[in-house]
């Protein structure tokens, strides 16, 4: 495996555990400072779902906060409701077993 890929796989699992620390309250920078929760009460999913900002450059995709929005929408309510960082990491492995491009760019 080389460098690059195994840097993502870090990143991958990494970017949702921080916004689930910052969604607790547990992170010195504040959920709301980064993201707004969806206003579409119609999605399908849990009800943390994070609003999708539309990028005009490709840079800006790459931003922390556009790139773990996909990742974080696409979890189970029971994974964003877990009471500790350790539920919530069994959760993200759990999803990870069960859907193989989960943690894949």
């Amino acid at each position: 495996m080389d460098c690059g890929h195994w840097r993502r796989d870090i990143r991958n699992r990494a970017d949702p555990l921080e916004v689930f620390r910052m969604y607790k309250g547990w992170s010195v920078i504040s959920f709301n400072s980064m993201f707004t929760f969806s206003d579409n009460t119609r999605m399908r999913g849990h009800s943390a779902k994070i609003a999708e900002n539309r990028c005009r450059l490709d840079v800006r995709r790459r931003f922390f906060c556009e790139r773990v929005t996909d990742r974080w929408n696409s979890l189970d309510q029971c994974i964003i409701d877990s009471t500790t960082v350790n539920a919530f990491k069994n959760g993200l492995e759990g999803t990870r077993n069960a859907s193989t491009g989960f943690f894949t760019d």
